[in-house]
Protein backbone atom coordinates (compact mmCIF):
# COMPACT_ATOMS: atom_id res chain seq x y z
CA UNK A 1 0.00 0.00 0.00
CA UNK A 2 1.08 3.77 -1.01
CA UNK A 3 1.85 6.40 1.36
CA UNK A 4 -0.93 8.43 -0.44
CA UNK A 5 -3.38 5.62 0.14
CA UNK A 6 -2.69 5.18 3.61
CA UNK A 7 -3.11 8.86 4.30
CA UNK A 8 -6.74 9.69 5.67
CA UNK A 9 -8.77 11.39 2.67
CA UNK A 10 -9.24 14.69 3.98
CA UNK A 11 -11.68 17.39 2.09
CA UNK A 12 -12.53 20.55 2.27
CA UNK A 13 -14.42 23.99 1.16
CA UNK A 14 -13.55 26.98 -0.08
CA UNK A 15 -14.72 29.95 1.84
CA UNK A 16 -14.77 33.63 1.10
CA UNK A 17 -11.49 34.76 1.91
CA UNK A 18 -10.63 31.76 3.18
CA UNK A 19 -10.63 27.64 2.74
CA UNK A 20 -12.49 24.92 5.74
CA UNK A 21 -10.55 21.75 5.99
CA UNK A 22 -12.43 18.34 8.09
CA UNK A 23 -10.71 15.78 10.10
CA UNK A 24 -12.55 13.49 11.58
CA UNK A 25 -13.04 15.05 14.74
CA UNK A 26 -13.05 18.84 13.79
CA UNK A 27 -13.65 20.79 10.89
CA UNK A 28 -11.15 23.78 10.98
CA UNK A 29 -11.43 27.67 8.84
CA UNK A 30 -8.81 30.04 8.46
CA UNK A 31 -9.86 33.33 6.85
CA UNK A 32 -7.53 36.30 5.76
CA UNK A 33 -8.68 39.44 6.89
CA UNK A 34 -7.95 43.30 5.96
CA UNK A 35 -5.02 43.40 8.08
CA UNK A 36 -3.52 40.60 6.70
CA UNK A 37 -4.31 38.95 10.36
CA UNK A 38 -5.52 35.06 9.47
CA UNK A 39 -8.37 34.01 11.70
CA UNK A 40 -9.80 30.77 13.10
CA UNK A 41 -12.84 28.95 13.40
CA UNK A 42 -13.55 25.88 14.37
CA UNK A 43 -16.63 23.33 15.09
CA UNK A 44 -16.13 20.01 16.97
CA UNK A 45 -17.75 17.11 15.25
CA UNK A 46 -20.86 15.89 16.65
CA UNK A 47 -20.99 11.89 17.12
CA UNK A 48 -24.35 10.60 16.08
CA UNK A 49 -24.29 6.56 15.78
CA UNK A 50 -27.11 6.91 13.75
CA UNK A 51 -25.45 8.24 11.09
CA UNK A 52 -21.88 6.74 11.32
CA UNK A 53 -23.44 3.06 10.48
CA UNK A 54 -25.73 4.69 7.77
CA UNK A 55 -21.87 6.39 6.36
CA UNK A 56 -20.95 2.57 5.98
CA UNK A 57 -23.70 1.39 3.46
CA UNK A 58 -22.94 1.61 0.26
CA UNK A 59 -25.18 4.20 -2.15
CA UNK A 60 -26.68 5.70 1.05
CA UNK A 61 -22.97 7.01 2.61
CA UNK A 62 -22.97 9.37 -0.46
CA UNK A 63 -26.92 11.29 0.28
CA UNK A 64 -26.07 11.14 4.37
CA UNK A 65 -22.42 12.51 3.98
CA UNK A 66 -23.57 15.42 1.84
CA UNK A 67 -26.40 16.26 4.20
CA UNK A 68 -23.56 16.44 7.30
CA UNK A 69 -20.96 18.62 5.18
CA UNK A 70 -24.06 20.81 4.25
CA UNK A 71 -24.99 21.33 8.03
CA UNK A 72 -21.21 22.00 9.01
CA UNK A 73 -20.06 23.88 6.17
CA UNK A 74 -23.17 26.49 6.33
CA UNK A 75 -21.61 27.48 10.02
CA UNK A 76 -18.44 28.00 8.10
CA UNK A 77 -19.89 30.00 5.87
CA UNK A 78 -21.89 31.87 7.80
CA UNK A 79 -18.16 32.55 10.14
CA UNK A 80 -16.75 33.55 6.79
CA UNK A 81 -19.39 36.50 5.26
CA UNK A 82 -20.09 37.74 8.25
CA UNK A 83 -16.40 38.77 8.97
CA UNK A 84 -15.78 39.69 5.26
CA UNK A 85 -13.45 42.83 4.58
CA UNK A 86 -12.84 44.83 1.56
CA UNK A 87 -9.75 43.42 -0.84
CA UNK A 88 -8.65 44.16 -4.09
CA UNK A 89 -9.25 42.29 -6.80
CA UNK A 90 -6.96 41.49 -9.79
CA UNK A 91 -7.15 44.74 -11.58
CA UNK A 92 -5.90 46.65 -8.01
CA UNK A 93 -9.89 47.86 -7.18
CA UNK A 94 -11.39 47.34 -4.14
CA UNK A 95 -15.26 45.63 -4.19
CA UNK A 96 -17.23 47.36 -1.64
CA UNK A 97 -18.55 45.25 0.62
CA UNK A 98 -21.48 47.04 1.45
CA UNK A 99 -22.34 46.30 -2.79
CA UNK A 100 -21.65 42.33 -2.24
CA UNK A 101 -24.94 41.18 -1.11
CA UNK A 102 -24.75 38.44 1.24
CA UNK A 103 -27.54 35.81 -1.19
CA UNK A 104 -24.43 36.82 -4.36
CA UNK A 105 -21.58 35.27 -1.61
CA UNK A 106 -23.69 32.27 -0.89
CA UNK A 107 -24.45 31.33 -4.07
CA UNK A 108 -21.52 31.76 -5.16
CA UNK A 109 -19.85 29.65 -3.06
CA UNK A 110 -22.39 27.01 -3.98
CA UNK A 111 -20.83 26.34 -7.24
CA UNK A 112 -18.01 24.47 -4.81
CA UNK A 113 -20.19 23.73 -1.93
CA UNK A 114 -22.59 21.65 -1.15
CA UNK A 115 -25.12 23.74 0.81
CA UNK A 116 -26.74 25.20 -1.89
CA UNK A 117 -26.37 22.77 -4.02
CA UNK A 118 -28.55 20.37 -1.81
CA UNK A 119 -31.28 23.03 -1.95
CA UNK A 120 -31.37 24.12 -5.06
CA UNK A 121 -31.72 19.96 -6.23
CA UNK A 122 -34.84 20.42 -6.85
CA UNK A 123 -34.89 23.19 -9.64
CA UNK A 124 -31.66 22.09 -11.00
CA UNK A 125 -33.50 18.60 -11.35
CA UNK A 126 -36.80 20.30 -12.90
CA UNK A 127 -36.16 22.91 -15.31
CA UNK A 128 -34.33 20.84 -17.60
CA UNK A 129 -37.35 18.30 -17.58
CA UNK A 130 -40.06 21.15 -18.80
CA UNK A 131 -37.42 22.82 -21.13
CA UNK A 132 -36.76 18.81 -22.83
CA UNK A 133 -40.50 18.73 -23.04
CA UNK A 134 -40.84 21.84 -24.78
CA UNK A 135 -38.61 20.47 -27.93
CA UNK A 136 -40.96 16.52 -28.06
CA UNK A 137 -42.36 17.35 -31.35
CA UNK A 138 -38.36 17.61 -32.59
CA UNK A 139 -37.15 15.03 -30.75
CA UNK A 140 -39.57 12.83 -29.55
CA UNK A 141 -39.21 9.00 -27.64
CA UNK A 142 -37.99 8.20 -24.11
CA UNK A 143 -34.31 7.91 -25.25
CA UNK A 144 -34.32 11.21 -26.86
CA UNK A 145 -36.16 13.02 -24.29
CA UNK A 146 -33.42 12.09 -21.67
CA UNK A 147 -30.70 12.83 -23.58
CA UNK A 148 -31.87 15.94 -23.86
CA UNK A 149 -33.13 16.65 -20.71
CA UNK A 150 -29.29 16.03 -19.52
CA UNK A 151 -28.13 18.68 -22.16
CA UNK A 152 -29.69 21.10 -20.77
CA UNK A 153 -28.67 20.05 -17.23
CA UNK A 154 -25.21 20.15 -18.23
CA UNK A 155 -25.95 23.67 -19.86
CA UNK A 156 -27.38 24.67 -16.66
CA UNK A 157 -24.31 23.74 -14.91
CA UNK A 158 -21.80 24.89 -17.28
CA UNK A 159 -23.27 28.38 -17.73
CA UNK A 160 -24.60 29.05 -13.70
CA UNK A 161 -20.72 28.45 -12.75
CA UNK A 162 -19.36 30.38 -15.67
CA UNK A 163 -21.78 33.69 -15.09
CA UNK A 164 -20.95 33.95 -10.91
CA UNK A 165 -16.96 33.54 -11.99
CA UNK A 166 -17.13 36.79 -13.96
CA UNK A 167 -17.77 37.86 -9.89
CA UNK A 168 -14.47 39.69 -8.32
CA UNK A 169 -15.47 38.39 -5.06
CA UNK A 170 -16.56 34.47 -6.54
CA UNK A 171 -13.34 34.61 -8.69
CA UNK A 172 -11.49 34.61 -5.42
CA UNK A 173 -13.12 31.85 -4.35
CA UNK A 174 -12.67 29.99 -6.73
CA UNK A 175 -8.74 30.57 -6.19
CA UNK A 176 -9.50 29.63 -2.62
CA UNK A 177 -10.75 26.49 -4.08
CA UNK A 178 -7.68 25.99 -6.06
CA UNK A 179 -5.62 26.18 -3.19
CA UNK A 180 -7.68 24.09 -1.27
CA UNK A 181 -7.03 21.36 -3.87
CA UNK A 182 -3.36 21.99 -4.13
CA UNK A 183 -2.95 21.73 -0.34
CA UNK A 184 -4.20 18.34 -0.42
CA UNK A 185 -2.37 17.11 -3.26
CA UNK A 186 0.90 18.08 -1.47
CA UNK A 187 -0.06 16.80 1.38
CA UNK A 188 -1.02 13.18 -0.58
CA UNK A 189 2.16 13.42 -2.00
CA UNK A 190 4.24 13.08 1.28
CA UNK A 191 5.63 16.65 0.75
CA UNK A 192 6.09 19.49 3.07
CA UNK A 193 3.63 22.04 3.27
CA UNK A 194 5.57 25.36 1.97
CA UNK A 195 3.87 27.78 -0.34
CA UNK A 196 6.52 26.63 -3.03
CA UNK A 197 5.86 23.26 -2.82
CA UNK A 198 2.12 23.36 -2.29
CA UNK A 199 2.07 26.06 -5.57
CA UNK A 200 4.01 23.06 -7.61
CA UNK A 201 0.69 20.58 -7.50
CA UNK A 202 -2.21 20.39 -9.37
CA UNK A 203 -5.40 22.56 -8.68
CA UNK A 204 -7.76 19.74 -9.95
CA UNK A 205 -8.64 17.05 -7.86
CA UNK A 206 -10.52 13.63 -8.27
CA UNK A 207 -12.67 13.95 -4.93
CA UNK A 208 -14.06 17.54 -5.42
CA UNK A 209 -17.48 18.30 -5.57
CA UNK A 210 -17.50 20.04 -9.05
CA UNK A 211 -16.70 16.53 -9.90
CA UNK A 212 -19.85 15.13 -8.53
CA UNK A 213 -21.94 17.93 -9.94
CA UNK A 214 -21.07 16.89 -12.79
CA UNK A 215 -21.07 12.84 -12.13
CA UNK A 216 -24.89 13.93 -11.27
CA UNK A 217 -25.97 14.73 -14.66
CA UNK A 218 -24.25 11.73 -16.19
CA UNK A 219 -25.51 9.44 -14.00
CA UNK A 220 -28.70 10.60 -13.87
CA UNK A 221 -29.50 10.30 -17.59
CA UNK A 222 -28.34 6.54 -17.38
CA UNK A 223 -31.02 5.76 -14.37
CA UNK A 224 -33.70 8.33 -16.15
CA UNK A 225 -33.51 5.52 -19.50
CA UNK A 226 -34.84 3.05 -17.42
CA UNK A 227 -37.27 4.64 -15.98
CA UNK A 228 -40.55 5.08 -18.47
CA UNK A 229 -42.90 8.21 -18.25
CA UNK A 230 -45.90 8.91 -19.90
CA UNK A 231 -46.41 12.64 -19.18
CA UNK A 232 -44.03 15.27 -18.11
CA UNK A 233 -45.61 15.54 -14.99
CA UNK A 234 -45.05 12.56 -13.98
CA UNK A 235 -41.22 12.68 -15.03
CA UNK A 236 -40.50 15.14 -12.99
CA UNK A 237 -41.90 13.35 -9.95
CA UNK A 238 -40.27 10.51 -10.65
CA UNK A 239 -36.90 12.75 -11.06
CA UNK A 240 -37.92 14.06 -7.69
CA UNK A 241 -38.25 10.61 -5.83
CA UNK A 242 -34.77 9.21 -7.36
CA UNK A 243 -32.80 12.21 -6.56
CA UNK A 244 -31.25 10.44 -3.48
CA UNK A 245 -30.69 7.54 -6.18
CA UNK A 246 -28.58 9.64 -8.17
CA UNK A 247 -26.69 10.82 -5.14
CA UNK A 248 -26.02 7.45 -4.11
CA UNK A 249 -24.58 6.11 -7.35
CA UNK A 250 -22.66 9.41 -8.09
CA UNK A 251 -21.17 9.66 -4.82
CA UNK A 252 -19.77 5.86 -5.24
CA UNK A 253 -18.76 6.49 -8.60
CA UNK A 254 -16.79 9.45 -7.27
CA UNK A 255 -15.08 7.52 -4.40
CA UNK A 256 -14.43 4.44 -7.55
CA UNK A 257 -12.48 7.69 -9.60
CA UNK A 258 -10.61 9.12 -7.17
CA UNK A 259 -9.38 5.28 -6.16
CA UNK A 260 -8.35 4.78 -10.16
CA UNK A 261 -6.85 7.90 -10.29
CA UNK A 262 -3.03 6.37 -10.49
CA UNK A 263 -4.26 3.68 -12.76
CA UNK A 264 -3.14 4.14 -16.54
CA UNK A 265 -6.53 4.39 -18.89
CA UNK A 266 -9.45 3.63 -15.67
CA UNK A 267 -7.87 7.15 -14.76
CA UNK A 268 -9.85 8.73 -17.78
CA UNK A 269 -12.88 7.89 -15.79
CA UNK A 270 -12.71 11.16 -13.75
CA UNK A 271 -11.18 13.60 -16.36
CA UNK A 272 -14.87 15.14 -17.30
CA UNK A 273 -15.07 16.09 -13.20
CA UNK A 274 -11.46 17.29 -13.86
CA UNK A 275 -12.59 19.32 -17.33
CA UNK A 276 -15.30 20.81 -14.68
CA UNK A 277 -12.99 22.10 -12.29
CA UNK A 278 -11.40 24.30 -14.89
CA UNK A 279 -13.87 26.22 -14.27
CA UNK A 280 -14.39 26.06 -10.78
CA UNK A 281 -10.86 27.09 -9.28
CA UNK A 282 -8.82 29.48 -10.46
CA UNK A 283 -4.68 29.77 -9.55
CA UNK A 284 -4.15 31.15 -6.20
CA UNK A 285 -1.57 33.28 -5.20
CA UNK A 286 0.83 32.82 -2.81
CA UNK A 287 -1.31 34.33 0.12
CA UNK A 288 -4.08 32.28 -0.63
CA UNK A 289 -2.30 29.08 -0.60
CA UNK A 290 -0.46 30.58 2.62
CA UNK A 291 -3.95 30.92 4.27
CA UNK A 292 -4.78 27.25 2.74
CA UNK A 293 -2.13 25.75 4.45
CA UNK A 294 -2.56 27.72 7.74
CA UNK A 295 -6.02 25.94 7.92
CA UNK A 296 -4.92 22.18 7.03
CA UNK A 297 -2.09 22.50 9.73
CA UNK A 298 -4.40 23.90 12.28
CA UNK A 299 -7.12 21.10 11.17
CA UNK A 300 -4.28 18.50 11.69
CA UNK A 301 -3.06 20.05 14.70
CA UNK A 302 -6.56 20.14 16.43
CA UNK A 303 -7.30 15.98 15.57
CA UNK A 304 -3.49 15.30 16.96
CA UNK A 305 -4.61 16.97 20.38
CA UNK A 306 -8.48 15.53 20.55
CA UNK A 307 -6.60 12.15 19.27
CA UNK A 308 -4.46 12.42 22.61
CA UNK A 309 -7.18 13.20 24.68
CA UNK A 310 -9.50 10.21 23.53
CA UNK A 311 -6.50 8.00 24.22
CA UNK A 312 -5.92 8.99 28.18
CA UNK A 313 -9.65 8.77 28.55
CA UNK A 314 -11.20 11.80 27.03
CA UNK A 315 -14.34 11.29 25.95
CA UNK A 316 -15.49 12.03 22.29
CA UNK A 317 -18.60 13.88 22.09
Amino acid sequence: MSDQQQKPAYGGQALIEGVMFAGKRITVSAIRRKNNAIEYYEERKVARPVLQKLKKIPFVRGTVALIEAAMVGNKHLNYASDRYDVHPDDDGEIESAEKTSKMTMIFGVAAVGVFAFLFGNILFTAIPVFIADLFSPIFPGHVAQNLLEGFFKFLILIGYIYLISLLPLIKRVFQYHGAEHKVINTYEAGKPLTVENVQSYSRLHYRCGSSFMLFTVIIGVMIYLLIPFDNVIERVVHRLLLIPVVLGVSYEVLQGTNKLRNIPILNWLGLPGLWLQLLTTKQPKDDQVEVSISSFEKMLEREKTLEDEEKVGGRFV
